[in-house]
């Protein structure tokens, strides 16, 4: 996946946009998220129902994947099933 690169959700509202990219099968609800929405919405699946924030990023365990929210919805974003946590902010420096 190039960075830069927009999905669709096809269970909710959802849409990310690809930051880093990595391989794999970026997931919200427990649909696989695709560039064009479908043109019926699917099932979401209540255990991946936890919604995604806009503005928020959303990386896998080993960092190589990225996601920027860019429309929040009900589905929670995972890779190859495995859900995507918030990305942390990091310290800043302190100022003495």
């Amino acid at each position: 996946m190039k960075p830069g690169t927009k999905l669709k959700s096809a269970v909710c509202d959802t849409e990310v946009m690809v930051i880093r990219g990595g391989d794999g099968d970026i997931q919200c609800g427990g649909a696989p998220m695709a560039e064009e929405k479908p043109a019926t919405a699917g099932e979401l699946d209540s255990s991946l129902a936890e919604g995604s924030l806009m503005g928020k990023r959303y990386v896998d365990d080993t960092g190589a994947l990225e996601l920027l929210c860019i429309k929040p919805g009900k589905g929670s974003l995972a890779l190859d099933g495995a859900r995507l946590k918030i990305k942390q902010a990091k310290p800043l420096p302190s100022s003495d």
